[in-house]
């Protein structure tokens, strides 16, 4: 097969070898020649225009300028460490500064000698300077290779530079390889797509992309290689469902028993909204199709998620099966195990929690019950994956918070019944469209975009620091009201250490302002025991404590109604979907609930974007598309270890309206045949068969 040749080892391809291959493979994960080919440019540059110094603005984007080193040197010692070059051309002079690789670029720029010099502009005191520009000796008689309009910017590492391998050394190695093997590439989609979606071929677009004649030619190159990739995600994904829907029949779910009417007419304590109705009817009929059931539940922090799980699982108590429900924490479970438990009352189903603390000796009795039947819902954590846990006849697995669940654990709960129970998927962390197509495409999707009946928006705002005295003021005035307060340090990787002294900091100013015996405070944070954690929060729970200062360990699940106030210290370190959630945790009673967003008076611009937002929208949605926009799909939490977005081109953030596109392609291919066993589908089955291999996704939700 032609194709062979891309797996070819990096280190073959002319002037690379093993020393460059290695570090190739170390800081741009490039092993192969389909790696390095698919290494694509992240801007172009037009390189016909030359500025000249008298011409800069700080507004301008990387630019190129052609002019002489008049002199250089080395600046400070060790971290303060620079290299300055005085730079000038015919309309005046500038400095050129470089804080890495200072010896290497050292021995290359000699005083006299003549460069194109290419990078950002800024000014300090009064002076243009560039720092860490790109280098290239001004050579008047060579032509340069590809397009001189557009030239392709690579990612490189400083690293890399130190063996040539900067952007343009990239180019270099792009052209050797395109010149080697270009006319091998092979087409990956039928005819009839790329003229139904007016695709160039894929051979063109991949030459095309690293060396573009014109902006046309790029775009169709960009459209042509994002399509690819959208659609066959699309393809694998949507495959997969209808797969399972032939191969896994599923536990039919008749009766609306006893169970359920009793809890809907006599236990239930709210009205549903009509969202809530409209997504129980939603599952309900796909419990009685006999396929086995994959459906994501999307709902706002608040939104009543877990009375909708609760009345499934009294249906499928109905029916004669078990249910269960996994939680990603401890504190979660045992949050759904008390909701639950106080939803239902006393002797009517039986209900148990098993998390990692559960005593062996309950574990002996739970696991007899569980084995009997005499268990009706089971409640927990991972421990629920173990192989101990044996249900006499599971119906329906509800997994809240899926994101922090591996593909693999949700698959072991599959194998716990011979007919494989109904998934329920729940996340209070809303997913915009395209990334719920994506990583959730092989799952039907119910959304709850209501909020209960009573339920005031929280009233969001955002404070300086040097405004704390005002947010004291605001404690004490809720506090005397009867309510309670939640206080949000953050706790960032780096240095855990740091962080745990910044609580013990802000506990210390706070006991201060609200001194025993008037004011009481419980301390949550990640190094705490569980046990300890678990009798903090017991404490707030119960209202013997008026202020909780925490970490973000409260983010998920926390459920205090008499709570009212959110502060979120340094809230500008936080993402916007994190802010979201911790927000979440107030609001959950009558009262009306505010946020207080505290953060320094130097923000950046996304910062600024993340806490405006926060004060004027409560809409998970919208926040989840804003977060999309600022952050990219591979940033957001649960896309890395999902594995589906290995995405080198398209970018969910902009190509929403090409993935829609690629989405409802596979959906008609699909419709028309299932099996690809069409002579015009031959090249799609084709794909199947020689990229089989990794996690069976056939077998898993």
């Amino acid at each position: 097969m032609a194709e062979q040749i891309f797996t070819t080892p990096i280190e073959y391809l002319k002037g690379i070898g093993s020393q460059r291959a290695e570090i190739l493979k170390k800081d741009l994960e490039i092993f192969s020649y389909a790696d390095l080919l698919q290494h694509y440019p992240f801007r172009y540059i037009d390189r016909t225009r030359f500025y000249k110094i008298r011409e800069l603005n700080p507004d301008l984007p990387a630019i190129q300028i052609l002019g002489r080193i008049v002199s250089k040197e080395i600046i400070g010692d060790k971290h303060v460490k620079r290299l300055v070059a005085r730079f000038k051309d015919d309309t005046g002079s500038m400095e050129l500064v470089w804080f890495q690789s200072i010896r290497w670029i050292d021995k290359i720029i000699q005083p006299g000698a003549v460069f194109i010099v290419f990078g950002k502009p800024t000014l300090f005191n009064g002076h243009f300077s560039i720092s860490h520009p790109e280098l290239e000796v001004y050579q008047p008689n060579v032509v340069s290779q590809g397009n001189l309009t557009l030239q392709p910017v690579y990612s490189s590492t400083e690293k890399l530079k130190q063996f040539n391998l900067d952007s343009k050394g990239i180019q270099r190695a792009q052209a050797a390889l395109i010149d080697q093997v270009i006319r091998q590439v092979e087409e990956t989609l039928p005819v009839y797509i790329m003229q139904k979606h007016e695709l160039i071929s894929r051979q063109k677009a991949l030459y095309t992309i690293h060396f573009p004649e014109h902006v046309q030619a790029l775009r169709e190159a960009q459209k042509r290689l994002k399509f690819e990739e959208l659609f066959f995600i699309q393809l694998k994904l949507l495959r997969t469902k209808v797969l399972r829907s032939q191969k896994f029949k599923g536990s039919v779910f008749n009766n609306v028993g006893d169970n359920f009417n009793t809890f809907y007419s006599e236990k239930l304590p709210f009205e549903l909204t009509v969202a809530q109705k409209r997504v129980i009817k939603e599952i309900r009929q796909d419990t009685q199709r006999g396929v086995q059931m994959n459906r994501l539940l999307q709902g706002d922090v608040g939104s009543g998620k877990t009375v909708v799980a609760l009345m499934i699982m009294l249906l499928a108590i109905d029916n004669g099966f078990q249910a269960c429900i996994m939680a990603p924490t401890e504190i979660l479970a045992q949050q759904h195990y008390f909701s639950i438990k106080s939803l239902l009352g006393d002797g009517f189903i039986s209900v148990e929690l098993l998390t990692g603390s559960t005593p062996k000796k309950a574990r002996r009795g739970l696991h007899e019950r569980l084995e009997s039947g005499q268990l009706n819902i089971l409640v927990g954590t991972h421990a629920l994956i173990e192989d101990a846990v044996q249900f006499q006849n599971l119906g329906l697995v509800v997994i809240d918070e899926q994101h922090r669940f591996g593909v693999e654990q949700r698959a072991r709960l599959w194998r716990k019944n011979v007919i494989p129970p109904h998934v329920l998927v729940m996340t209070a962390t809303p997913i915009p469209r395209t990334l719920a197509m994506t990583l959730y495409g092989d799952l039907d999707i119910s959304v709850i975009d209501e909020l209960p009946a009573g339920r005031k928006p929280i009233k969001t705002v955002h404070l300086y620091h040097s405004q704390r005295l005002r947010m004291f003021g605001f404690m004490r005035e809720e506090i005397a009201k009867g309510r309670q307060v939640y206080i949000v340090y953050p706790l960032i990787k780096e240095s855990e250490k740091l962080d745990l002294l910044y609580l013990e900091a802000g506990i210390e100013a706070i006991s201060i302002e609200f001194p025993l015996p008037e004011y009481r405070i419980s301390i949550v944070h990640g190094k705490l025991a569980a046990k300890d954690k678990a009798a903090e929060m017991q404490r707030f729970v119960k209202g013997e404590t008026q202020i909780m200062v925490a970490t973000t360990v409260i983010e998920v699940g926390v459920n205090v109604p008499n709570a009212s106030v959110m502060i979120i210290e340094n809230a500008e370190r936080f993402g916007i979907s994190q802010l979201h959630q911790l927000r979440g945790r107030v609001g959950r009673g009558a009262e009306q609930s505010f946020c207080i967003l505290m953060s320094g008076m130097k923000l950046s611009s996304d910062a600024k974007i993340r806490l405006d937002t926060m004060v004027r929208t409560n809409d998970g949605f919208e926040i989840a598309e804003i977060d999309l926009q600022l952050r990219g799909p591979g940033n957001i939490e649960g896309t890395q270890q999902s594995g589906v977005l290995d995405l080198k081109l398209a970018d969910l953030a902009i190509d929403q309206q090409l993935l829609a596109e690629a989405r409802k392609t596979v959906i008609h291919i699909l419709d028309n045949d299932p099996e690809l066993m069409n002579e015009d589908n031959r090249i799609l089955r084709q794909y199947f068969e020689t990229k089989s291999g990794g996690i069976s996704w056939d077998k898993i939700s």
